[in-house]
């Protein structure tokens, strides 16, 4: 098989005639009987007993020594076992210690159907592929819209180092850990519990003026803010402000400030009052304007997302925040099914109550109606009086579960997925800060002076 076709030929039928063949799996040779083999002619081994020349022996083999008359094959050699105990039983076993992902690959490889799998293994195989399966589905579904909790870290890491390079980068890393890393000192858990404290007060000042008791009225009976309230906000305002203004002068990379979802939180939270105070500076300078109060009281009605600030804070709220930007494929799906079911149970509301029920005359009078149903809530302000229309109800309600449950199950995993990830980044980012501290410590007792490389709590 060295030298011309005749002689490839001539060793093919050689080949035939020997009783026995010599197989190399990864430096595991055996020796195996053709009509061993041929009993199974689809495999990979018995198609070797057909070949002809070394060509067609290298489309299944990996190497051909001529000499020795000896297949190599380049395989694990601790999953050839099962095969050769395939040919000589004609049934498949695995044991429980396998990979079953590589098992399917190796028997694949052979030629071997899954169908010779025996009853004491079949079933125990197929539970773990499909488990195998489902775990592989997940993390193809998670890939690229998940962000693991190595790369954040890293992210981390890489602004902390930034602070060696720059004017004051070992105090204004103190001050930047300080103001986001709630675990770093007992001074940022101050600072921590004070912000959670201002957002909290803002908020319930703002719900409290919009009750009559604390409402007041000016000399020209136009409503105005309790005086308290007010200073409350302003307090507020100041110390939102403040608390912007000294994470944008110490922040490792200004240019990239705002691409953080937090950054943008705190700078919605105080926009709305500085607008609204240029709108009033603009209505009194220019009473044509006078239109434009109206945008101020909108915009007053904005500082109701200050309670997002608390996401900084909350491992929960931005777990939660993480789980709604990665999950837009299952909250379409789910506004999907909910359009699809509104749709289809408000006409058929229509056809069976417009001669009953005023409330349900006409279509788009029922989509509302098949909301409220759909998502069980069921106010009771409209509801069917015909049989006919409370068996729709009734069937409308219960393909509501059915549609809201499977995709809330698939997002509720999602959001546990991100909540661990998060407990585990902040681990990560804690344990990280004390043995930097205990590093810095004890090269201070040595009094040798500690390498600023990759540190990063500035010491």
């Amino acid at each position: 098989m060295r030298g011309a076709s005749g002689e490839q030929t001539q060793a093919g039928n050689r080949m035939d005639d020997n009783a026995a063949i010599r197989i190399n799996v990864g430096g595991f040779k055996k020796r195996l009987q053709s009509d061993t083999l041929s009993r199974f002619p689809e495999t990979r081994l018995a198609r070797l007993l057909q070949c002809r020349s070394k060509e067609s022996i290298l489309e299944l083999c990996d190497d051909y020594d001529d000499a020795e008359k000896e297949f190599y094959f380049d395989r694990n050699p601790a999953l050839f076992p099962y095969v050769l105990n395939f040919y000589h039983t004609g049934r498949l076993h695995v044991m429980a210690e396998l990979c079953i992902f590589s098992f399917s690959q190796e028997i694949e490889y052979w030629g071997i159907n899954e169908f010779f799998l025996d009853s004491c293994c079949s079933s125990a195989y197929h539970c773990r592929k499909m488990d195998q399966d489902r775990e592989d589905w997940e993390e193809r579904s998670d890939e690229g819209s998940t962000t693991s909790s190595f790369d954040e870290l890293l992210e981390f890491y890489n602004d902390a180092s930034k602070f060696d390079k720059q004017l004051l980068g070992s105090a204004r890393r103190r001050v930047w850990l300080m103001l986001d890393n709630p675990g770093y000192s007992v001074a940022s858990r101050i600072i921590s519990i004070m912000s959670i404290l201002v957002v909290l007060g803002s908020i319930a000042t703002m719900c409290m003026n919009s009750m009559s008791e604390f409402s007041l009225v000016d000399a020209e009976e136009q409503a105005m803010e309790d005086p308290r309230f007010e200073m409350v906000e302003l307090f507020g305002i100041a110390w939102f402000t403040l608390e912007l203004v000294a994470r944008f002068v110490v922040a490792p990379d200004l240019l990239h400030f705002f691409d953080h979802p937090l950054n943008i939180i705190d700078l919605v939270s105080i926009l709305p009052f500085y607008l609204t105070l240029l709108i009033n500076l603009v209505v009194e300078s220019s009473p044509a304007l006078a239109n434009l109060g109206r945008v101020a009281q909108v915009l007053r009605l904005m500082r109701i997302f200050r309670i997002l600030k608390l996401a900084r804070h909350s491992t929960g709220l931005r777990s939660l925040g993480a789980t709604l930007r990665n999950s837009y494929k299952e909250v379409g799906l789910l506004l999907l099914y909910l359009a699809v079911g509104v749709s289809f149970f408000s006409v058929v509301a229509y056809t069976v109550e417009k001669e009953d029920s005023e409330d349900l005359s006409t279509i788009p009078a029922c989509w509302w109606w098949a909301t409220v149903s759909m998502t069980t809530v069921g106010y009771g302000d409209v509801v069917p009086v015909s049989i006919a229309g409370k068996l729709t109800a009734s069937a409308c309600i219960l393909a509501g579960i059915l549609v809201v449950v499977l995709p809330i199950t698939l997002i509720f995993n999602k959001f546990s997925l991100f909540y661990k990830r998060q407990k585990q980044l902040e681990i990560a980012m804690r344990t990280k800060l004390q043995l930097s501290s205990v590093f810095v410590l004890l090269c201070s007792l040595r009094r040798e002076p500690p390498s600023t490389r990759g540190r990063i709590n500035g010491s």
